[in-house]
């Protein structure tokens, strides 16, 4: 069973919806013990790193999730998912996260030709091919974005995609059980979905 991780603030229901559209039994997790009983875990995000940590702990969700990542369970971290990942975010004046990948997540300096947030459609470098998230998909897909702030990996050995934004960030990334996008697969058609069927195989 796929558990898909409930903090209050989640696109919980598009992401719940491509797992059930793909045949697969999901579970919107809201207790520790939903998380602990679940076989892969996805955390969707919108919203702050500071909010979405501070629910997350509130729930007591927190120990659970870092339980199962440590026990071996597949994970899948979207957008905020990812940031999260990380030691420090920048977002609404720096928070710490959770700390499991080394790196910083910071906010698009923009400018005329790029708006903060990037809305919409980019490629994703495939960095690590052999990703298992990214079997059967071309070189360079195109994902759905929406987001203000960046991954800053450093460690480049865990960088499994990159896009281009007025930077090169990291847009996907890969931790032994640990995956994790900035793009929306549930919002991105085709390679979105097959990105869900890869996890769901793993």
């Amino acid at each position: 069973m796929i558990g898909i991780i409930d903090y209050g603030a989640g696109n919980l229901r598009s992401v719940y919806n491509a797992f059930r559209y793909l045949g697969e039994e999901a579970k919107v997790c809201r207790t520790p013990e939903e998380v602990k009983a679940a076989d892969k875990i996805v955390l969707p995000g919108v919203g702050t790193s500071a909010d979405a940590l501070r629910e997350l702990s509130r729930k007591g969700l927190v120990e659970p999730v870092l339980e199962n990542i440590s026990r071996g369970v597949p994970f899948l971290g979207i957008c905020l998912g990812l940031q999260l990942l990380y030691e420090h975010s920048e977002e609404g004046g720096g928070c710490d996260c959770l700390g499991l990948v080394e790196g910083k997540v910071r906010l698009f300096p923009g400018s005329k030709e790029l708006k903060v947030p990037q809305i919409g459609w980019n490629t994703v470098s495939l960095s690590k091919r052999h990703c298992p998230l990214f079997k059967g998909l071309e070189n360079d897909p195109y994902f759905y974005f929406v987001h203000s702030y960046y991954c800053e990996s450093a460690d480049r050995a865990l960088v499994a995609g990159e896009t281009e934004y007025g930077i090169r960030y990291t847009s996907a990334l890969w931790k032994d059980n640990v995956y994790a996008v900035q793009f929306h697969p549930e919002r991105s058609q085709e390679n979105g979905l097959r990105v869900i069927k890869n996890f769901m195989d793993l």
